[in-house]
């Protein structure tokens, strides 16, 4: 072989070699990930990816439980006990002085004063009085026998026979309205809030109106006692017409099918006759979408006679239907239950015996009479 053709040769094997070496470098640098350039001004080491920020997780309603309202029965219960401390010493007192062996005409005295200091009033302590004086002088009643013909007479005088039920019942597709009037201090607006509360545990579906609109703290104190039955509440602006919020309470009412309105109205003051059209005039507003089936009067009892004063004047705007005691638990006489009665010719419906929620409890006459005497 010529050294020319060996040259030929060694220079073609070069060749491939460099080719097949070329090809692989090309190879591995594709397979390789591109190089990122960092900017000049960027630090050197460890290069961190950073992540989008997260928004924060959104804040959740408070869920609010629902309190499930005592029961009549429970209440009726509740209404003996606190009254049997507050007002047993009327009771006592009178069989005390009836219980003497002899009973002239200075007993009697002191009979009548212990009632007419009791609030009974005087007209109703003098027809009390001579009953039992009848009876323990023609009946002979001996001394043992004095608690029962007082308590006949007491049961008498308290009248049993009083339509005490509530006109809480719808009729004709519309809901029954109750408006609830009183002045600012009767405890108007916590009675409301609490009968709500006598309605729902009696399985009734209830919506409140909050036209006692001059008081700022009334609409918040109202919308708090419905949320804690579930209850809804209509309110209006602080200082608007307390009739526009009426109307659109019973409005409302009427389209939600509820079984109960019961209407705040304000707490107005007996002696501005202004005050006193405008709750005729709510009275006549509601009645444009619904027929009112109950007006309670609220009235402190611890005002005693002086509470028959507002008592007439509401009784004259707005015919007063039923009577709503509170504060009997206290100071109050026992007596006004029957002053109010004959006063307005309308009963006792309900009675507020403590400041717990479930503390409004239906007036039962002989519960009450039993009271009195510390049964």
């Amino acid at each position: 072989m010529s050294s020319v053709l060996i040259y030929t040769v060694l220079a073609f094997a070069i060749i491939v070699i460099g080719l097949v070496i070329g090809l692989v470098a090309f190879i591995n640098g594709r397979r390789q990930p591109p190089r990122r350039d960092l900017p000049r001004s960027a630090p050197t080491g460890t290069l961190t990816e950073e992540r989008p920020e997260t928004a924060p997780p959104e804040a959740q309603p408070p869920v609010i439980t629902l309190e499930r309202p005592e029961g009549t029965a429970g209440r009726l219960v509740r209404l003996r006990q606190r009254l049997s401390r507050s007002q047993g010493g009327l009771g006592r007192g009178l069989l005390l002085l009836l219980s003497r062996d002899r009973l002239d005409e200075d007993t009697w005295e002191e009979i009548e004063d212990t009632l007419i200091t009791a609030d009974v009033g005087v007209a109703p302590t003098q027809e009390l009085v001579e009953r039992l004086r009848t009876r323990m002088r023609i009946e002979g009643v001996s001394p043992a026998d004095a608690r029962l013909v007082l308590r006949e007479e007491l049961l008498a005088l308290v009248d049993p026979a009083m339509n005490r039920t509530l006109g809480t019942t719808a009729s004709d597709g519309k809901p029954a309205v109750v408006l609830v009037v009183g002045v600012n201090g009767s405890g108007k607006t916590t009675s409301v809030g609490k009968l709500a509360r006598v309605l729902v545990a009696e399985e009734k579906t209830v919506l409140l109106g909050a036209a006692d609109t001059f008081r700022a703290a009334a609409t918040e104190q109202l919308s708090t006692w419905g949320e804690r039955v579930g209850v809804g509440v209509v309110t209006g602006p602080e200082g608007s017409d307390p009739a526009s919020v009426a109307f659109e309470s019973v409005r409302t009412g009427v389209e939600t099918g509820v079984d109960v309105v019961v209407i705040d109205t304000a707490g107005r003051l007996q002696n501005k006759a202004g005050l006193m059209d405008e709750l005729g005039k709510v009275k006549r507003v509601v009645e444009k979408q619904a027929a009112v089936s109950e007006v309670l009067l609220v009235l402190d009892a611890t005002t005693g006679q002086n509470g028959l004063v507002q008592a007439r004047v509401f009784r004259d705007v707005v015919d007063v239907t039923g009577i709503v005691l509170t504060k009997l638990d206290g100071s109050a006489k026992g007596g006004i239950v029957v002053a109010v009665q004959r006063e307005l010719g309308v009963p006792v419906k309900l009675v507020g015996v403590g400041e717990g929620a479930d503390d409004l409890a239906p007036f039962d006459p002989e519960s009450f009479v039993d009271a009195l005497l510390g049964d």
